[in-house]
């Protein structure tokens, strides 16, 4: 093993080292980089003076760059979004709990952000763990939230007259808002990871509009239930941010928020996206074994 994989805190998140991301990276670094994502799901590796060609090439190496809607990329990449707070700013990118880009079919597995200017303090960003999220409900909720699938949509956000919509005179983000914001994405609301085949609460504030099937009510109550219990702050990591440092965290099974108390000081990042598949419905060892279990007529040996 090459890599130095140090945890961060109890629930989430470790810091790597012993690796250089101005290179391209082996195939045996970048399976070391993905276990240590699948056990610690958010990964912080200082000191990593990257271009945005090496960005771009860690991106493809753990999955393929996707492009990030409603926010105008770099000019020349159309795959970078330039995360941007000028010290005259009143409001910073992404200052809410969320997973990111949950309302697409494919919602991104990884998310990389690199530091390039922060403040000397504040400026962190927080994740909670969802998969604890899920696995600290009560057995009852559990297997209600099963049998669910939710609602998710970019509107609030990111729709025409939507908030970001009515401040981007306070931000220095390039937001671009769209009626087409406003469409709709179903996703299990318990979701299996690709990899550890681990269950995750997958539902978040920004995005997740109501249940299927249920009234808006309905939908509100229990969803503000599970917005509350999935940022518990038992369940997170947090990071102060310092020059070259890149993280990458797993949203398939992670929220974070990016906080937003630094008035006066610059701020700027460089994001990009690894490609995901669609959201995977957990499916509980007990329910698979009934599933494939011979019936009890030809098990019983009758012919």
């Amino acid at each position: 093993m090459s890599m130095d994989v140090e945890p961060a805190a109890g629930s989430l998140g470790a810091f790597v080292s012993g690796v250089d991301l101005t290179k391209e990276l082996s195939d045996g670094e970048v399976a070391e980089l993905v276990a240590a994502l699948d056990r610690h799901l958010v990964v912080f590796l200082p000191d990593q003076p990257m271009t945005l060609d090496d960005l771009e090439r860690l991106t493809d190496q753990l999955g393929g760059r996707d492009a990030t809607p409603y926010v105008r990329p770099l000019d020349d990449r159309p795959y970078v979004i330039r995360v941007i707070k000028e010290a005259d700013d009143q409001l910073n990118f992404a200052n809410a709990w969320h997973t990111d880009l949950s309302y697409l079919p494919e919602p991104p597995a990884y998310t990389l952000l690199h530091a390039w200017d922060v403040p000397s303090a504040g400026g962190d960003t927080v994740w909670s763990n969802q998969q604890l999220a899920f696995e600290t409900l009560s057995g009852g909720l559990q297997d209600t939230l099963l049998s669910l699938r939710a609602t998710h949509s970019a509107g609030m956000a990111y729709g025409t007259g939507g908030f970001l919509d009515a401040v981007k005179d306070l931000t220095s983000m390039t937001i671009e808002p769209s009626p087409d914001a406003y469409a709709t994405q179903l996703h299990p609301v318990v979701t299996s990871h690709p990899n550890s085949a681990r269950p995750a609460l997958y539902v978040n504030s920004v995005y997740t509009t109501g249940f299927e099937g249920w009234s808006p009510a309905e939908s509100h109550t229990l969803l503000g239930h599970l917005h509350r219990h999935s940022i518990n702050e038992n369940f997170t990591c947090r990071l102060r941010w310092s020059p070259h440092l890149l993280a990458i965290w797993d949203n398939r099974a992670t929220q974070h928020n990016a906080l937003n108390d630094y008035s006066g000081v610059r701020r700027e990042m460089y994001r990009t996206s690894v490609h995901g598949a669609p959201p995977v419905a957990y499916q509980p060892a007990s329910q698979r074994t009934r599933s494939t279990r011979p019936s009890s007529h030809t098990a019983s040996g009758d012919s």
